[in-house]
């Protein structure tokens, strides 16, 4: 519980998002400056493992439920809204201006001292109704936090560079697997970009704001960049040869946005926003915080310090949060049904197991580690192809990768699943999130059976929908034994090798 601050130093914050990219770092940086962080989580478990879990507390909640939001907003003084929705259903914007009425109307209730948002840089000279809707929901949600009667900091980042951002991910993979790029002619668009850890001093010192100030505030990096000079000067940071781009004014926004997402690991459902924004000029047309939140030695960081931070922190595998940390929109979030004879319909499953000569510890680090440049540990092309084919749908296919090369936590992202329960030592439970007919999971775990033998036993579950999910089942059902099956002879193969090469150095 959030207790009230014996000192007016210290802060009672509560954040929304802790589990998505900008959120995940803000509560350590807040953490780190002596306040006391509530964070909101539809999924509490998601927050478990992060290494500054247990300095917080996390309450469940959704921000378009005004009954969890009550008890959230109890007590707090400063309260974050970074959550929105990169939907591109038909009814996003209903639902991003629902949600932000509720907590603008819960905050005030609640006597919370000062909102703080992190909104989009849209273009001065751009009437509001010719922005993308995505630009224009997000300019609709600052608009309602600041009429809500509570002290309203609204800060407008363009392109935000950091190790894990979605912008940074696109920079990079395109650059770095295109020597020659076709490409859209919003490359030549002005931006002006930020680094994260600016986009963080900002969002923690927004919190200290005299309470007569309750506005907008424009913020970005020292750069002025079109996107084909971002490119450019990647491949120079990064040090590889020279790219050759070539605008084609021909692709749309969708186009583009199905492009982005056969050469990077951001999928189209992502990547369309993030390229509808790019159409335009987005330059900060002041720079008023740093009259609130004052510059910093070394700040703010230019856009070639940024990249060379963000690579490092890629290749030392320090990255804390990334784009992939929050569920995509439209991907299942509903739980593995526990009841063995659950009334919900069709539960199929197809179910493993092997004895292991290796003790359980190694054949957990294997588990532990699969996906990724790992792998699955089996039929490579077949798990090439399924991802090929979920990302001609719009689905994520399996470039999100790891955050981490040896260790997960709930709620990561693992190419197209996401790590839904973790047992330390024993279960790793992954709950898909390719584009289905239906729910799936796949489940992996290690112990030791009655004899006190190793035992490495798997289950992958699927819940059909409709026929179209029958009809799914029933027609992969013939390659389980190549797949399902080389997975787990392979694991255990893997586990028992690890520790004969370790006899053996």
């Amino acid at each position: 519980m959030v207790t009230p601050s014996a000192s007016s130093d210290v802060l009672r914050c509560l954040v929304t998002g802790a589990s998505g990219y900008i959120g995940g770092r803000l509560v350590p940086e807040l953490l780190s400056q002596g306040h006391q962080v509530r964070c909101l989580a539809r999924t509490p478990s998601h927050l478990e493992d992060l290494p500054w879990a247990e300095q917080t507390e996390v309450v469940r909640g959704d921000v378009t439920d005004a009954d969890s939001l009550r008890p959230a907003m109890r007590d707090i003084d400063v309260a974050y809204y970074l959550v929105h929705s990169m939907s591109s259903a038909a009814d996003f914007e209903r639902a991003d201006r629902l949600a932000a009425r509720i907590f603008a109307a819960e905050a005030r209730a609640a006597g919370v001292k000062r909102i703080v948002y992190l909104g989009g840089l849209t273009p001065p000279d751009i009437p509001v109704e010719q922005l993308s809707p995505h630009l224009r929901s997000r300019t609709e949600v600052g608009r309602i936090l600041l009429d809500s009667g509570v002290p309203t900091t609204v800060l407008r980042a363009a392109v935000v560079i950091g190790s894990g951002s979605a912008s940074f991910e696109m920079v990079r993979y395109l650059t770095e697997r295109l020597p020659v790029m076709v490409t859209p002619s919003w490359v030549g668009t002005r931006i002006q970009p930020i680094a994260v850890r600016d986009v963080l001093r900002y969002l923690a010192g927004s919190a200290r704001m005299p309470a007569d100030v309750s506005r907008t505030f424009d913020i970005g990096g020292p750069d002025l960049l079109t996107y084909r000079e971002m490119m450019v000067r990647y491949a120079a940071v990064a040090q590889l040869p020279r790219r050759l781009i070539l605008p084609v004014p021909m692709l749309t926004p969708r186009l583009s946005s199905h492009w982005i997402g056969l050469v990077t690991p951001v999928p189209a459902s992502l990547a369309r926003p993030l390229a509808e924004s790019l159409r335009y000029e987005v330059v900060c047309s002041e720079n008023d915080i740093k009259r609130y939140v004052p510059d910093e030695p070394g700040s703010p960081m230019g856009f070639d310090e940024a990249l060379e931070l963000a690579l490092r922190r890629v290749r030392d595998a320090q990255v804390d949060t990334r784009w992939s940390s929050a569920s995509l929109p439209g991907a299942p979030s509903d739980p593995l049904p526990t009841d063995p004879d659950w009334a919900g319909g069709s539960l199929y499953t197809d179910t493993r197991s092997r004895t292991v000569d290796a003790g359980p510890d190694a054949l957990w680090r294997v588990i532990e580690g699969v996906g990724g440049e790992n792998g699955w540990y089996s039929f490579p092309l077949a798990w090439a192809v399924r991802g090929w084919l979920d990302r001609l749908v719009g689905g994520v296919g399996l470039r999100r990768g790891r955050r981490d090369a040896a260790r997960l936590r709930v709620g990561d992202a693992l190419d197209f699943w996401r790590v839904e329960e973790i047992e330390r030592g024993r279960l790793l439970r992954l709950r898909a999130e390719m584009r289905l007919p239906g729910l799936a999971w796949l489940e992996m775990m290690a112990d030791r059976d009655d004899e006190g033998r190793t035992r490495y036993r798997q289950r992958a579950l699927f819940h059909p929908r409709g026929l179209a999910g029958q009809v799914y089942w029933w027609s992969v059902a013939p390659f389980h034994a190549v797949v399902f099956g080389g997975m787990a002879r392979n694991i255990a193969r893997t586990a028992e090798k690890s520790v004969e090469s370790g006899r053996t150095r």
